[in-house]
């Protein structure tokens, strides 16, 4: 059997099963119903460990031998978890140094999930051993397609003493000696030069901010060691489950990890979509967020699935957990509007989705998750959210390829040294690139999200909202692709050397040729104030430029900057330093006239999408919108179109 990402002409759906939570005598009738329900893909196992082996070294089999064979009766095809995601009880009691630890100092326990520390050589072990056992069962079984690795890889920033002995370590072999790393660090500054690695310890419990430096090191120590974890269970699956295909399911805007590196060893990324609750944990202001607060806010959603089809550059993902009714874990959890379910299907499969799986199967009777919807509801009947993919008719959805002449930067270490100096509470790094991001989809215009060091030839319009950490290497890279494209970069662009500290001449560092300016003033912008730009309001930052070979096209018309430049542009390169819906948006729609793309600028609530021969019309208002030189769209909806 050999590895075929690409097996279904027309978007797949799945679904998460849990055949551990429910008596025996309904599987087969679940299983036909699946089937019935036009569903392809059952994913299994990822919480299943302690029934696996319910102490240690002794394996119970039958019930999941069982539970694969019921499924592949009906023609079902599998996807099985490593369960590490779960550690049992018994793992913890025994060797209470798996658990990880909060910022706070404390060791968490056992009783939920993602309890353990990538930092501990006996999880690491038991991870692999698991991860064995249950990959030489299964790994060649015909039913079983593909492999999920644990389950949304996060919170792993544990502050144990494992993970100190560890962070020295990992310090020991980036900086050739300690004095490299005080450089680095800047540390210096109050005293906190060390005389030894051993001296370090890790950023937290400190009386004021940390090194922010320390911090950023930290991050990428953390996310090392996640990578790691993944790449043993990866390499294990690899060796005995030849021809299957291996993913994982990240979460929407987690921040944690380095996912670029993360998904290397990946055949392809998957991540789990719940639009309610992306909503209610947004910093969208309150009116925003009752708009929203049923169908999901349309670029909060499709920002995560252009992400996740960059990070293989362009590869087709999977929704692995698509909600499909109410959810259990934001602050209000309403229940979507009718039709949410399968606009977000059909949005999925518009920016790249070839395959749609739904949280979950039936709606827990048990535990933590027991106000949860399922496709079916706690009665065995038919939800909501079954009933409109029910209705979907899968052979208009071609998975066919998407392409687009632009293309937006994202660097998660960037967001990391964003985000631990924000310099205004209200600014962030998501907050800032959905600047950008949103203007571009309010123009109808796609976009690729690529790392910065990816290849970007072919593209006519660069975009890089919120590129902090700049390298020579770095700038030599993006320097290149001005000849052939229009680039335009946001604020605190290269502000910061790759350790963090500022460069010695100042921002933009190494970018200045490129940029053609140097940075003058900064302004954290006070609640309830605004800054001017002619008629473009900017609010929670603002910074100024001296022109040093562009030329200022917009200048800060009040304020303290007033006069001076907020828009350089240089050559085919613009710079923008406002953060301004609208000036932004006007910056961009002129970059893209100057490369030739088409513009269509939509209703609020309104987005296309292309793939292949195909345009997306999605409605995320609750009445319908004719829309100019397209169909009318009923409200809650999607309508594709074959292009002309």
């Amino acid at each position: 059997m050999s590895v075929n990402l690409s097996d279904r002409a027309h978007l797949a759906l799945g679904v998460c099963y849990y055949p551990e939570h429910w008596p025996r005598d309904r599987w087969e009738a679940y299983a036909r119903q699946m089937h019935d329900l036009g569903l392809t893909y059952v994913r299994i196992a990822e919480f299943a460990w302690s029934r696996i082996e319910p102490r240690e070294g002794n394996f119970e089999w039958a019930w999941l031998d069982d539970a694969i064979e019921t499924l592949a009766a009906e023609g079902l095809d599998v996807v099985l978890c490593t369960p590490t995601a779960a550690p049992p009880a018994w793992l913890a009691r025994k060797h209470p140094d798996i658990l990880a630890w909060n910022a706070d100092g404390q060791q968490l326990d056992h009783g939920s999930r993602r309890h353990y520390d990538f930092s501990s050589p006996i999880y690491r072990s038991h991870s692999k051993r698991i991860t064995q056992a249950i990959a030489e069962r299964y790994g060649k079984h015909p039913a079983v397609v593909g492999w999920q690795t644990d389950n949304e890889l996060s919170e792993h920033q544990s502050y144990s003493p494992t993970a100190q002995a560890a962070f020295r370590e990992w310090l020991g072999e980036r900086y050739p000696e300690v004095d490299a790393l005080n450089a680095a660090w800047g540390a210096v500054f109050w005293s906190q030069e060390y005389g030894d690695f051993d001296e370090i310890t890790l950023p937290n419990l400190t009386v004021e901010g940390p090194n922010p430096s320390h911090v950023l090191d930290f991050y990428r120590f953390a996310s090392d060691q996640l990578v790691g974890f993944q790449e043993e269970q990866v390499a294990i699956l690899r060796e005995l489950s030849p021809g299957r295909w291996i993913t994982h399911n990240f979460m929407r805007f987690q921040p944690d990890f380095d996912h670029y590196r993360a998904a290397e060893c990946l055949d392809f990324v998957s991540w789990d979509n719940y639009p309610t609750g992306g909503v209610e944990l947004s910093d969208l202001p309150d009116e925003e967020k009752a708009r929203w607060a049923r169908t999901g806010h349309p670029d909060l959603i499709s920002v995560n699935h252009d992400l996740y089809r960059g990070l293989k550059g362009g590869r087709p993902f999977w929704i692995m957990e698509q909600q499909c009714g109410q959810i259990n874990w934001a602050t209000t959890n309403p229940l979507p509007a009718s039709g949410a379910v399968a606009l977000w299907t059909i949005q999925a499969w518009a920016h790249g989705a070839d395959v749609v799986a739904y949280f979950r199967w039936r709606a827990a009777t048990v535990a933590q998750e027991l106000m949860h919807s399922g496709l079916l509801r706690h009665d065995e009947t038919l939800d909501r959210g079954g009933e409109e993919i029910a209705a979907l008719d899968l052979g208009e959805y071609p998975n066919e390829p998407i392409a687009t002449p632009v293309v937006v930067l994202h660097d998660y270490e960037s967001l990391w040294a964003y985000d631990i100096q924000p310099h205004n509470q209200r600014a962030s790094y998501w907050g800032q690139f959905m600047l950008f991001y949103s203007a571009l989809r309010a123009l109808g215009v796609d976009v690729d999200i690529r790392h910065p060091d990816s290849d970007l030839s072919g593209y006519r319009v660069i975009v890089a909202p919120a590129l902090q950490l700049m390298s020579d290497t770095r700038a030599n890279h993006l320097s290149s692709y001005a000849p052939t494209a229009e680039m335009i970069f946001g604020p605190r662009t290269a502000y910061r050397t790759h350790t963090g500290r500022v460069h010695e001449d100042g921002q933009p560092g190494p970018l200045r040729e490129l940029l053609g300016l140097s940075l003058l003033n900064v302004d954290g912008i006070p609640d309830g104030t605004h800054v001017s730009v002619g008629d473009h309001q900017a609010t929670i930052w603002a910074e100024s430029y001296r022109a040093t070979a562009g030329t200022a096209t917009h200048r800060y018309t009040d304020g303290p900057l007033s006069g001076q430049a907020a828009v350089i542009r240089n050559r085919s390169v613009t710079s923008v330093g406002a953060w301004s819906a609208s000036l932004i948006s006007h910056i961009l729609e002129t970059a893209l006239e100057h490369a030739g793309i088409e513009t269509r600028p939509l209703p609020g609530g309104v987005r296309i999408t292309r793939r292949g021969g195909n345009i997306i019309w999605l409605n995320f208002n609750n009445e319908a919108v004719s829309i100019n030189g397209g169909p009318r769209v009923s409200g809650v909806s999607a309508i594709a179109t074959r292009d002309a």
